[in-house]
């Protein structure tokens, strides 16, 4: 069951189809149930606020007994990370050069998957931090195609964090082959090959330890985050779709892609069927189309659980509206 037995739920879709409203009301029910539960945007347009009609931000809220939420603010993580990286390097350098590193810095900040890089490495820390403070972490995702770049970044950012692991040994090296054959301060110039009794006064040590601990602390942090999410009893992935041609063929795609990449996927949620009851000509006819597309669904995504939720005669805003609406999900099938 996907609200006891998982420790992380990612919910995803194409843009409009309920993400938000799905993710919110999953969290109201777990938190009902008793379950400590971390509730996280990380799309850019947060919605969370209008669902729960409170403001929450890039700080954890309470929204309800056993229930917190956080929308995580890229920018800020873009700009938090090279203020970090800014700083790091600063202890290193000559002071004259502070100039150039603040202007490449900035320029940084504004390269291609910058965002991207600087919001995997919150949601890792927030993964990591929230195992012993919460039983369930579900994400409110970006749309499809920003969700499974963010779900494949894990192992690149792994890879190329590797390789800058080598380029710094291989640096390391070749500054040692340095020390050795330019005279300095506390060598024999007689004897330049001989091992010098402590070159770390000359912060070289430090440098290079400094630099490679921490790219050794983000590589096995992004390769933990790349186990667990594909661990199919640690985490599920969940897509929301309506009935209907464009969601049917995106979330078609992006499940081939997520099962390619040996990411586990719990189920897809149908949202807003419409409801028997609905009356009139016009849903008469609509409803005739939309039968076809669930069958479509049903036989397209027959390897997962499909789970259906009928359209509500209002839209779903503030906490009393979400626990009626979490009366749906344990109704479809979302229980512990």
């Amino acid at each position: 069951m996907l609200l006891s037995d998982k420790k992380v739920l990612l919910i995803g879709g194409k843009g409009g189809v309920g993400k938000t409203t799905v993710s919110s009301a999953l969290a109201v029910l777990a938190a009902r149930q008793g379950k400590k539960v971390l509730l996280v945007s990380t799309d850019p347009a947060h919605s969370l606020a209008d669902v729960f009609d409170k403001k929450i931000g890039d700080k954890k809220t309470v929204m309800r007994e056993n229930l917190t939420a956080l929308e995580i603010d890229p920018d800020h993580e873009v700009k938090a990370h090279i203020d970090r990286v800014s700083s790091q390097m600063k202890r290193f350098t000559n002071p004259d050069l502070f100039p150039e590193i603040e202007r490449q810095m900035r320029l940084t900040q504004q390269s291609p998957g910058a965002q991207e890089a600087a919001l995997l490495e919150r949601i890792c820390n927030v993964i990591d931090e929230a195992e012993k403070d919460y039983d369930l972490l579900i994400f409110d995702t970006a749309p499809t195609g920003h969700t499974l770049r963010l779900l494949t970044l894990p192992e690149a950012m792994a890879a190329w964090t590797q390789g800058m692991l080598r380029s710094q040994k291989r640096s390391e090296d070749f500054d040692s082959v340095l020390e050795h054959l330019s005279p300095k301060a506390g060598k024999d110039i007689n004897n330049p090959m001989a091992d010098p009794k402590d070159n770390a006064s000359d912060g070289m040590t430090d440098r290079t330890r400094a630099i490679t601990e921490q790219l050794l602390t983000r590589q096995r942090l992004f390769q933990r985050t790349r186990r667990l999410l594909q661990d199919s009893s640690y985490t599920s992935i969940l897509f929301v779709l309506t009935p209907e041609r464009l969601p049917i063929q995106e979330t078609d795609r992006a499940l081939q892609s997520l099962t390619a990449e040996k990411l586990p996927v719990g189920g897809v949620v149908i949202n807003r069927i419409l409801p028997e009851q609905a009356d009139g000509s016009f849903l008469a006819k609509r409803r005739l189309q939309e039968k076809t597309y669930i069958e479509d669904i049903h036989k397209r995504f027959k390897a997962w659980r499909n789970y259906s939720l009928y359209l509500l005669e209002e839209d779903v805003q503030g906490l009393d509206a979400l626990e009626a609406f979490a009366n749906s999900l344990e109704q479809a099938g979302f229980s512990s």
